[in-house]
């Protein structure tokens, strides 16, 4: 980190917690599309299938 002010960094965690967020959701729409199933997009995201689906399920 080049800045010293603690507003950028948290300014920064902010912007890498909703890229991150909108990455998981294309990508678990993208993995349910082509059939992948909920233990596996769980097992990929560090979850469970339940937490998976309960989280993208619609």
């Amino acid at each position: 980190m080049e800045s010293n002010d603690p507003l950028i960094g948290l300014q920064a965690v902010g912007a890498l917690h909703r890229l991150a967020e909108r990455v998981e959701w294309i990508s678990v729409d993208l993995a349910r599309r082509q059939g992948f199933t909920w233990e596996q997009i769980g097992d990929a995201l560090g979850m469970s299938r339940q937490a998976a689906r309960v989280k993208h399920g619609k």
